[in-house]
């Protein structure tokens, strides 16, 4: 066997890169292909139950590359606040229990009839104080994701790695993190400087591409990388010289690549990852 035929050792594929396929289903196409780690989502493990996708994900080899999603912590009420404490504590056992190493945070967008980023992003910080000792003591790193500006409004008030490791760098490293999702940073003219600033803070890297024109549904405008606009290879290069040395989640959200057979989508993953992500 060539290295050519060998599936990287550091690629993981994200469940909603498989949409329509049940985690079973998901490890079973991963292990098929030889794929070493898998993203989880928490409705989907809720289905099955945590213990029951821990030990399918364990008993075929596999590692839990990260757990998604916690955070939507901004709140417009103290009863909320509350209710997003509990279920952000919750996620943190989930994860422990899977041994992901990282909870991915979508910190939330302005809270209903508000305009205030400012003090959203203050908000996000005072639930950041309270969770990150609870995520070290589970062994499990928070992991803010900036998301592009596009969903500031209503799901992610953190629009760049600069606003992201402003949030984090109070805490030990080891609680809380950043997420490198080209999807949302690649647009940044600091991207590079900021993924050197980030180091060891890098909790997570998520590929996929930006298509256009972008769907009605923005949330589905993610594609298979080489059928957009990013250039991988510089940005994985900056990652790696940060000493990132975890997985590298593919994680696409995109209907056209969700009707498609579930072992052509993984085949095809693996592919562009070795060509366009990591190139000899």
């Amino acid at each position: 066997m060539t290295d050519e035929d060998t599936t990287p050792a550091d690629l993981s594929i994200n469940q909603k890169t498989l949409n329509n396929s049940s985690l079973p289903e998901v490890v079973d196409e991963c292990v098929a292909a030889g794929v070493p780690a898998v993203g989880l989502w928490r409705e989907s493990i809720h289905e099955i139950g945590v213990g029951e996708a821990s030990r399918l994900v364990k008993s075929a080899g596999l590692r839990v590359s990260s757990l998604c999603r916690g955070g939507f912590f901004t709140a417009d009420s103290p009863e909320r606040r509350r209710e997003s404490l509990s279920e952000n504590r919750r996620a943190l056992e989930e994860a422990a229990e899977l041994e992901a190493p990282c909870l991915v945070l979508v910190v939330g967008g302005l809270p209903p009839g508000s305009k205030d980023l400012a003090a959203a992003r203050r908000g996000v910080a005072e639930v950041l104080a309270e969770l990150a000792p609870l995520a070290e003591r589970h062994g499990v790193r928070l992991a803010l994701e900036p998301l592009h500006p596009m969903y500031c409004a209503d799901r992610a008030v953190l629009s760049t790695l600069d606003q992201a490791l402003e949030l984090a760098e109070p805490f030990p490293v080891e609680q809380v993190g950043v997420v490198v999702d080209t999807f949302h940073v690649w647009w940044d003219p600091r991207l590079f400087e900021q993924i050197e600033r980030a180091g060891s803070r890098i909790a997570s890297f998520q590929v996929c591409d930006w298509l256009t024109p972008l769907p009605a549904d923005v949330l589905l405008g993610r594609g298979m990388m080489g059928d957009g606009h990013i250039d991988f290879a510089p940005i994985d290069t900056a990652v790696r010289q940060t000493g990132y040395s975890g997985d590298v989640e593919v994680e696409i959200f995109n209907e056209e690549v969700w009707s498609r057979p579930p072992r052509e989508v993984v085949e095809t993953t693996v592919d562009r990852y070795r060509r366009l992500v990591r190139p000899r």
